[in-house]
């Protein structure tokens, strides 16, 4: 069993980093948006904000663009050429994308300074990289609502996800410990 252990022990350490980080920043966020009650139709400050910079950008595009809070269900509603196209919810504003992320490089260790930098960088990247999801997405809706399901369930989540993906080899492969070891071989 002891040799199993020491064996796996990396793998053991990276599971344990991410599981921990993972969790730790996901309770933070859970208390976070418990400060709002969805009953009453509240939308987290960070959601507002990404709905807030995606009607921004969609009004730079076209200006009769623009974004307001739904009465009904904790959301922000965007319209696009004064047409309703799309809603923004907590899940859009991209967290828990970013708490995934910054898992995975702490589970990854590098350097203490390069670490904070790349997850500083990397989570202002996916910010503006999904605000421009968000803008892109709603254009396409408004020119093929027909497409929806494979726009909002399969494209955009690939492209945001796919980032995401290619931070982490980056990460994994330039700045983590294991890329310092193996250049050194």
């Amino acid at each position: 069993m002891k040799n199993l252990l020491l064996q796996y022990k990396p793998f053991l350490l990276f599971l344990g980093k991410f599981l921990l980080t993972y969790l730790l920043l996901t309770i933070l966020y859970q208390s976070y948006l418990n400060r709002f009650d969805a009953s009453k139709s509240e939308v987290d400050s960070f959601t507002q904000m990404v709905a807030q910079q995606t009607g921004t950008v969609l009004s730079w595009i076209d200006s009769q663009s623009y974004t307001m809070p739904h009465l009904k269900e904790p959301s922000i509603k965007i319209f696009y050429h004064h047409k309703y196209v799309s809603r923004i919810i907590e899940g859009c504003n991209a967290l828990s994308v970013i708490i995934l992320f910054v898992a995975f490089i702490i589970a990854f260790t590098g350097k203490f300074k390069p670490t904070v930098l790349f997850i500083l960088s990397g989570s202002v990247l996916i910010h503006v990289l999904n605000v421009g999801r968000i803008v892109l997405l709603s254009i396409a809706l408004y020119h093929f609502p027909l497409y929806e399901q494979l726009l909002h369930g399969v494209i955009f989540p690939l492209v945001i996800y796919g980032i995401v993906f290619l931070l982490w080899v980056i990460w994994v492969n330039k700045f983590s410990l294991h890329a310092t070891v193996t250049t050194k071989k």
